[in-house]
């Protein structure tokens, strides 16, 4: 319609039926697309971006706060990763990466020039035919990529350079990370989840991939072609032009930003919704067996279609800000180009001054520009998502260590066998709940000491304090005389070994988990460990004896299996300190004395720091300490302690009467399996399957 303005019969004097169909088609596109218009105003699931999973992790409280506040500190943190200091190859890359792209720009002006000459060669007389300017036009256009600047040769070369640098971005950030992980302190580890941090791993090493890409290879092409534009158009026609172009490029960014920022705060409010609709359908699920109880199920689908009805509110409240933010980028271009047309159209058949070509460059060279701006909402929005994920990744590369070697520490020198002293030991995991007060003891070399107490009583603590997880509040410990403070924790930990409660085993084979005792052992010390720790022979009844593979988590095996797993695994560490932290649950009396005589044979010879919650297992001790709320109310051997008709005098007798009665009592829950088949003789103190320590 706009290109028959100048005739008169044009508008509505349709005289021939080519212009009958010509208007009718375009009377239909024109409601077509408006039709297209109301639709996606109505229904949601046609505009849905690709990043739905944007802004899950935002926390509320920044609703509205700009993501480029401090950018120029978050592009500061990214440098070091985009410079590969120790590579020398990885930096030449670097540079011709930043080589290509230059030229992109070079070839992004030429294009439309060339575009120009060969217009005017087939418009202005004599008519030439200028085959050498299709050969370079259509070169560049090869170069450039079709037409819309997406995969031209030099972005696929680009591209193909960058994908070392990048993993090698990738590389160092999550090594880096991983190690900062493991150095972190046990009791940041319990606090977390580690799903949630793995994921926070994953999307900060995507985020800087993603933010390089959108930042160097979008971003920042794209504003210097417009830079190069508004310079060529002031120089080749007059001020007019770049004006017009500056303007346009600079309302459209301009809008662009404003607009993404008013949507933030409905997306967000989406991606919150879905993720109550998810952590529903997650919950209900997962209950399924009290929703059964209570005949609930209709109320179940009930509030999960609310959950629905509430997220499809948001997205479609968040898909029309969607249609009004392209609404508006149309209207700007579209303005521009209305304007810039005309001027060139004017001057072209008024002032004598442009040819025709000139028009041709000017439309070709503005749309050229208005194709990559295209994505500049989505990129902007993106950039915001993987700044977020950014931080979230630097805030774990921030937190502090708790237990840390002090400076100038020195190796664990175990000359006298490894006797450990507490002296006055008071210890918290909060600065308001003391667990330990005023805890000392001593376990002199070689011996054997055992520690009981009801539960909550602190007795896993000592063990967490002498390995060093924590560090003390007051008093201090030491090991053959040294404080565990001052030596380095690598070899603190060398010279201990822990039979943890209940034994976690890597997902790998039965001799990779107990090799992990000493990673470099032989074959013929793995062998020599499980046997001595009861377990050879049940491995060789397995399919792949040893290479048989545990589970997850280690569930193939019993419970005695495993602990027998762990017991080998530290006889192969061979330490000069043995930590044993009983399971408390109940094994049969045929595993428990297999296991009672393979831990003899650790604890020979060795300092060993026993915590029992079965009373019969520590008859031998050479010293029993009772372990109340924190502080230690007896101790001796256990004759000495049944005398004293105490806390240990009472506790043994509540084992007792739970065998007599063949019940278990709610303080020890069912420990009569560790006692041989019948009543122990209190007085001797011997039952009968006991092997000796000493």
């Amino acid at each position: 319609a706009f290109v028959n303005l100048n005739y008169d019969k044009a508008w509505f004097h349709l005289a021939t039926t080519k212009d009958k169909v010509e208007f009718a088609l375009f009377v239909l596109r024109y409601t077509a697309t408006l039709f297209v218009f109301v639709i996606g105003l109505k229904a949601p699931a046609i505009t849905s971006t690709q990043l739905s999973e944007e802004y899950q992790n935002l926390a509320q409280d920044q609703e509205n706060h700009s993501t480029f506040r401090n950018a120029w500190t978050k592009m500061r943190t990214l440098m070091p990763f985009l410079w590969p200091k120790k590579d020398f190859l990885l930096q030449f890359r670097v540079v011709m990466c930043f080589a290509l792209l230059l030229s992109g720009r070079v070839i992004n002006l030429y294009v439309p020039i060339y575009n120009k000459k060969i217009v005017d060669s087939l418009s202005e007389r004599p008519l030439v035919f200028r085959w050498d300017w299709v050969l370079i036009y259509v070169a560049f256009k090869f170069l450039q990529g079709g037409g819309t600047g997406s995969m031209g040769v030099l972005n696929n070369l680009r591209s193909f350079l960058w994908i070392r640098i990048q993993q090698y971005t990738t590389r160092e950030i999550e090594v880096e990370l991983f190690r900062h992980l493991h150095s972190l302190s046990l009791r940041w580890h319990l606090n977390r989840k580690t799903g949630e941090v793995l994921r926070v791993m994953d999307r900060g090493t995507d985020s800087i991939n993603n933010l390089l890409n959108y930042i160097l290879f979008s971003i920042a092409p794209t504003i210097v072609d417009i830079l190069v534009a508004v310079v060529f158009f002031v120089m080749a026609f007059n001020w007019w032009f770049g004006f017009i172009v500056f303007l346009t490029m600079t309302l459209y960014i301009v809008a662009t930003i404003m607009v993404t920022e008013w949507r933030t705060k409905f997306q967000r409010r989406m991606n919150l919704a879905d993720n109550q609709q998810k952590a529903r359908s997650v919950d209900s699920l997962l209950n399924f067996e009290t929703v059964k109880y209570y005949g609930a199920e209709q109320y179940e689908v009930d509030s999960y279609r609310e959950a629905i009805l509430k997220y499809q509110d948001e997205e479609w409240k968040s898909s029309i800000t969607l249609n009004i933010l392209n609404t508006m980028q149309n209207i700007i271009v579209c303005g521009g180009l209305l304007a810039g047309s005309l001027l060139c159209a004017y001057l072209v058949v008024y002032e004598e001054g442009l040819t025709v070509g000139d028009y041709v460059l000017f439309a070709s060279y503005i749309i050229q520009l208005y194709v990559p701006l295209n994505w500049f909402g989505t990129f902007y929005r993106a950039i915001q998502k993987n700044f977020v994920d950014m931080e979230n990744m630097f805030d774990l590369m921030r937190e502090e260590q708790e237990v840390i070697d002090a400076p100038g520490a020195g190796e664990l020198a175990v000359i006298r066998g490894g006797g450990i002293d507490f002296s006055n030991v008071t210890f918290g995991y909060t600065p308001e709940r003391f667990v330990l007060r005023n805890v000392s003891f001593t376990v002199p070399a070689g011996k054997t000491v055992a520690i009981v107490g009801p539960s909550g009583a602190g007795k896993s603590t000592i063990m967490r304090l002498l390995f060093r997880f924590y560090d003390v509040e007051s008093g201090s410990i030491s090991i053959d005389g040294q404080n565990i403070k001052t030596v380095k924790q690598s070899s603190l930990r060398k010279a201990i070994g822990v039979v943890p409660q209940d034994t976690v085993l890597f997902n790998n084979t039965i001799k990779y988990n107990i090799q992990y005792g000493r990673i470099d052992a032989p074959e013929v010390d793995v062998i020599m460990a499980a046997k001595s720790a009861d377990i050879h022979e049940k491995i060789l009844t397995f399919p792949e004896q040893y290479e048989t593979a545990v589970g997850e988590r280690g569930l193939r095996l019993s419970g005695g299996e495993k602990q027998r797993v762990a017991i080998a695994r530290t006889i192969l560490k061979s330490p000069f300190i043995v930590l044993l932290d009983e399971a408390t649950s109940a094994l049969d009396t045929q595993t428990e004395r297999n296991i009672q005589s393979a831990l003899a044979k650790v604890c020979a010879n060795r300092t060993t720091l026993i915590i029992a919650h079965r009373l019969s297992t520590i008859i031998h001790s050479d010293d029993i300490l009772v372990l109340k709320d924190g502080v230690i109310v007896e101790r001796g051997r256990h004759e000495a302690l049944l005398e004293k008709q105490g806390v240990y005098a009472d506790m043994w007798n509540q084992q007792l009467k739970n065998l007599e009665s063949g019940s278990s009592g709610d303080e020890q829950p069912s420990q009569q399996q560790g006692l041989s088949n019948g009543k122990p003789v209190a007085n001797s103190g011997a039952a009968a399957h006991h092997h000796h320590h000493h």
